[in-house]
């Protein structure tokens, strides 16, 4: 059984206000932007959407489970995460001017290494609980994860261009070095801040 129209525009509701709020990955992307423009960002977008797909039916296959399990391996997971983040930061604060296509002094984060930090994403993470605990039928279950992972993936993608086009149209005005650093230190306070409700709450 698929899952009814109602149930779908909600989690469709539900997709759309989690993908386009800020998080790590919108932050990221932001930065991205103003550093290396729409086009030489859009591997790390797609990474972002086909990555985070993957992960919503891995945890809907039953790698949500392992936490119940393992209640540790959420907490090695928040740690590990916040270790990249912090990395991620840093790499952000420390970026230098505008990158061009033909400039090699910079690269934004590649396809790969985009959905890779899906699985130590905590935002991520809960999107994708959320989204099989709350949106999924239990009958035709394993259908449902996968209509559920695939309108995530359709909603996430230009969801997250929204931030990677406004980081864009920022280039502009950020030519003067010192506002891009102030924006890149910015960025990352924010991206270290992200850590506050993932390593404190509950």
């Amino acid at each position: 059984m698929y899952m009814s129209t109602s149930l779908l525009s909600a989690f469709v509701l539900f997709a759309f206000v989690s993908s386009i709020t800020p998080g790590p990955n919108n932050t990221m992307l932001l930065a991205s932007g103003v550093n290396f423009g729409f086009r030489r960002s859009m591997p790390h977008a797609l990474g972002i959407s086909i990555g985070f797909m993957v992960l919503v039916i891995a945890v809907g296959l039953g790698l949500g489970e392992v936490f119940k399990v393992f209640p540790w391996a959420y907490t090695v997971l928040r740690y590990v995460g916040a270790a990249y983040l912090l990395y991620l930061a840093w790499k952000i604060a420390t970026a230098g001017g505008l990158s061009d296509s033909n400039d090699e002094q910079g690269k934004p984060m590649t396809f790969l290494g985009a959905a890779a930090f899906q699985w130590v994403n905590p935002k991520a993470w809960i999107m994708a609980l959320g989204a099989i605990t709350t949106y999924t039928p239990a009958e035709g279950y394993v259908t449902n994860v996968l209509v559920i992972a695939l309108v995530f993936a359709v909603v996430n993608l230009p969801s997250v261009c929204v931030w990677v086009g406004c980081g864009s149209g920022l280039r502009t005005v950020l030519r003067e070095p010192r506002w891009l650093r102030l924006f890149n230190g910015s960025m990352a306070g924010l991206l270290v801040l992200s850590l506050y409700p993932m390593l404190f709450a509950g």
